[in-house]
């Protein structure tokens, strides 16, 4: 274990803190964790999550809202509280959608320090990183990557036009060795990290990034 892992999991013992309070859960439960800015939601957010439940048999996904994503700017980031209500709307009424700001009470914005702090406080829960074609392209970037890829079974769910860029990237061929078909996606959440795998499904060109640009052009 490297420095900046035990680094980790001592932060994790700090800011594990009563204080942040994701939602509740049972043991043996296979819940999907669906992180970002969500600034704001919409659609593929649903969509993504809709395709997680259904193909990884899961119980639940929690979309974990964080203050901030540290690799973005924060120049147009909206206020926590006003995201959180947007994410209410957009989940609907589907009681397997569960939104959680427990992020903004840990002393670290990464996601590696986040799922550190999840899997020591519910060891016994299946837990499977979902995310999108368009981030595992560029996930290589992110803080701990391959510790992230380490710590649990990671889900990447198809977008429009970053299917090919997804399974060429660093990360995919890193780890390509822990690739699950897809048709054995059902067994992922049970499996010992690394594992991962693609889902393919409905896509939705919809996303933050292009929602505020054409918000920019309409002012």
């Amino acid at each position: 274990m490297g420095l900046t892992d035990l680094a980790l999991k001592s932060a994790s013992e700090r800011f594990g803190s009563i204080r942040a309070k994701p939602p509740l859960v049972g043991p043996g439960q296979r819940i999907g964790l669906l992180g970002g800015s969500f600034n704001p939601p919409h659609a593929a957010h649903r969509l993504i999550t809709h395709t997680a439940l259904r193909r990884l048999q899961l119980d639940a996904v929690w979309w974990v809202v964080t203050p901030g994503n540290p690799l973005k700017s924060h120049d147009e980031l909206a206020p926590l509280s006003e995201r959180l209500q947007l994410c209410r709307a957009m989940a609907g009424a589907d009681p397997r959608i569960k939104i959680t700001s427990f992020e903004s009470d840990l002393s670290s914005a990464y996601t590696a320090a986040t799922l550190v702090f999840l899997t020591r406080r519910f060891p016994a829960v299946r837990f499977v990183w979902l995310m999108g074609a368009d981030n595992l392209a560029t996930f290589h970037k992110w803080q701990e990557w391959k510790g992230i890829a380490g710590s649990m079974p990671i889900a990447v769910v198809d977008r429009p036009h970053w299917r090919l860029k997804s399974m060429a990237s660093q990360a995919a061929e890193r780890f390509r060795d822990a690739y699950v078909p897809e048709s054995m996606a059902r067994k992922l959440p049970l499996l010992a990290a690394p594992a991962w795998t693609f889902l393919t499904g409905p896509l939705s060109e919809l996303s933050s990034t292009a929602i505020r640009a054409a918000r920019r052009c309409n002012h």
